[in-house]
């Protein structure tokens, strides 16, 4: 994956620009060289007494002249910092706007730290990871249900909501046939009947009982994987920023992972962070978003897909059929979170649109923009639920 960062120097700005070949998301920001105070009340303390010729006035009465004068704080200038991680088979990239760079460095190790944690929890590559544990100790059996930690209760809870409201159309049970469906991208060859039959018997949302009160999980049917893929990444940057914002006080920060994006608050003098959505084809023009305290996903199958027999077959699978989704269509979720904006891109993917746009209007905050392309013509069809045009920014003028 190529990862660029590109800077133009114009009077007094810079622009700043994340371009990711792979993401399908650029997002820029501009920043206007300026002092700014630090911590709120920094600059509320008042300076000497200054007259027409830059020193203190003389003629103070005894009182005044006795009160000590205080001392202007030294401006501090925000400035931008950009850390890149490898975690949960892609990398992570950390933008922060902080007066310190030790400060930035910290914190951006904290978030990594923080996300290099969520993927010793929810991997599906790692047998140790909890969720891999998890699955083993139902691997032959039924057996009682198993405590789990709070962060995977957390996504496991939000899994299953999103699931029942699409009718299995998001389903993290799906594992047995991403199993299947990565060996197929291999070798290049359509999993067999007999073991597609094989994996669709393991899978279903129904099949996973969670307990809230005890935080226990059970899986009803022997052999069953669960696939986090879709879910995980969105809520690993939403914890990133909530660290970032909670322990060291840097709210001006965004968290990308592939086609994941959390924004917390705007670089400074902005008021959203400027998002590039990646065209579905090249001859498309592309969408620009503007974000603030907000998460967008961009879902499809630009990168990641196979041809088998001449069909065209995303990554992107439907639990429901066990069948990697054929047609060109690409999906863009905005959500108040990561969590909900990762998942509801696989939702609105899967569903026929009708039934994605209800899905999204019934779900606050939400808004989804759906590219859907002609091979035959080269036609793109584009549909966007009502809320969508409000984040909507202007293009680029070239």
């Amino acid at each position: 994956m190529r990862l660029t960062t590109l800077g133009f120097l114009v009077p007094w700005t810079v622009l700043i620009c994340i371009q990711c070949s792979n993401w399908g998301i650029e997002v820029s920001a501009v920043w206007t060289a300026e002092a700014r105070v630090g911590p709120a009340g920094a600059g509320e303390e008042s300076g000497p007494v200054v007259g027409s010729g830059g020193e203190p006035t003389a003629d103070l009465d005894q009182e005044t002249a006795e009160i000590p004068l205080a001392v202007a704080p030294v401006p501090r200038l925000w400035q931008r910092f950009s850390f890149d991680s490898q975690h949960m088979g892609t990398t992570f990239r950390i933008i922060l706007y902080a007066t310190e760079e030790e400060v930035a460095r910290r914190a951006a190790q904290a978030a990594f730290n923080r996300i290099a944690a969520l993927d010793e929890i929810m991997s599906d590559y790692k047998s140790t990871s909890e969720l891999m544990r998890l699955c083993q100790a139902f691997a032959t059996e039924v057996g009682p249900p198993v405590r789990v930690s709070d962060d995977l209760f957390t996504v496991l809870t939000a899994a299953e909501r999103l699931s029942r409201r699409s009718e299995g159309a998001f389903d993290v049970t799906v594992g047995p046939l991403s199993l299947l469906w990565r060996h197929a991208r291999r070798t290049q060859e359509l999993p067999a009947p007999q073991e597609l039959a094989a994996a669709r018997a393991k899978v279903g949302y129904d099949k996973v009982r969670l307990d809230p009160v005890r935080q226990t999980v059970q899986l009803t049917v022997p052999g069953m994987r669960l696939d986090l893929g879709g879910i995980a990444k969105g809520y690993a940057a939403d914890q990133a920023l909530q660290l970032l914002r909670e322990e060291y006080g840097l709210s001006r920060a965004l968290v990308a992972a592939w086609g994941d994006i959390a924004c917390g608050d705007p670089p400074p003098t902005e008021t959203a962070w400027r998002v590039q959505i990646a065209p579905i084809a090249a001859a498309h023009k592309p969408r620009f978003l503007n974000l603030s305290q907000a998460a967008v996903s961009t879902s499809g199958d630009l990168e990641q897909f196979v041809v088998i027999g001449g069909v065209r077959y995303s990554h992107v699978l439907d639990p429901r059929t066990g069948m990697g989704l054929t047609g060109r269509r690409s999906v863009t979720v905005i959500a108040p979170r990561g969590i909900d904006a990762d998942s509801l891109t696989k939702a609105v993917s899967v569903l026929p649109v009708e039934q994605a746009l209800r899905l999204i209007a019934e779900t606050p905050g939400a808004a989804a923009y759906i590219a859907l392309l002609d091979e035959a013509t080269g036609e793109v069809r584009e549909i966007a639920s009502p809320r969508f045009a409000q984040f909507l920014a202007e293009p680029d003028k070239k």
